[in-house]
């Protein structure tokens, strides 16, 4: 079963066909709610502009607006516990956190909001960073009705294999192509930040597109806007970052 589901893993095309089976394959496990996030741009002070992460979620859209869209996670506890480990973590440590003098009344609001929502049970995985600069966890809720003992249980028996298939599922993110709506850009812009990739001059580049330089530089400044970056160089990265260059068309 196990080796099924790396494999399915594995041959995933688009992140769309990885999130449907790995959603379903943890609901095997009574956790039917999962928020995976991925950042790239993370600083001392910040996780970077969650336009810029890689988020998904089979939660409510009433949840995700309110956790994610007003930036709640900032303040969940097993984020910061992810953003300081490696590794799985049960959710019981939460009820710690929660008893200690120390913690602050935007945690706590956060933990409250939780509890309304039914999110009260599960287990966190703070996957391996590439880089100082980059980030990857993913919040495993339980089925409600599960306590946290039911999930410990769970995780006794299962874990082992459920953080094998989380890491595989990690792994294969990082080589997806991936874009928010807000970053999204058209087959010419990518063309041309493919071309200054290649260390081509605009006139190199114009010749080959069969543009005029002032076209190419129009796709080059709408990349940059599209991206919310300043320089080209800028946008070559990121758009390196979300897997974005050199891709088959068929791959979109």
């Amino acid at each position: 079963m196990i080796r099924q589901y790396i494999n399915s893993i594995v041959n995933c095309q688009s992140m769309e066909e990885l999130w449907d089976k790995h959603t379903e394959k943890m609901a095997e496990y009574g956790f039917d709610r999962l928020i995976y996030g991925l950042t790239r741009y993370r600083t001392s002070s910040s996780l970077g502009d969650p336009e810029d992460m890689i988020i998904l979620s089979n939660h409510s859209q009433e949840y995700l607006d309110m956790f994610i869209g007003q930036k709640r996670y900032m303040d969940a506890p097993m984020v910061r516990w992810a953003l300081t480990h490696e590794g799985a973590g049960s959710w019981a440590m939460i009820n710690e956190i929660m008893a200690s003098e120390l913690v602050s009344d935007k945690e706590r609001q956060v933990y409250e909001f939780n509890q309304r929502h039914g999110v009260t049970a599960g287990y966190t995985i703070s996957f391996k960073s590439v880089s100082a600069r980059s980030k990857g966890a993913i919040a495993l809720t339980g089925q409600k009705g599960l306590s946290q003992a039911d999930i410990d249980a769970i995780w006794q028996e299962h874990g082992r294999d459920i953080h094998l298939m989380n890491n595989v599922a990690h792994l294969k993110i990082l080589t997806l192509p991936y874009n928010g709506p807000k970053r999204a850009l058209t087959k010419r812009q990518r063309e041309a930040l493919e071309w200054v990739g290649d260390g081509k001059t605009m006139q190199d580049i114009a010749a080959i597109m069969g543009l005029t330089t002032a076209t190419v530089e129009k796709h080059l400044r709408l990349a940059r806007e599209a991206l919310a970056v300043e320089t080209t160089a800028q946008a070559v990265l990121k758009t390196a970052f979300a897997n974005q260059m050199f891709i088959l068309d068929n791959e979109l």
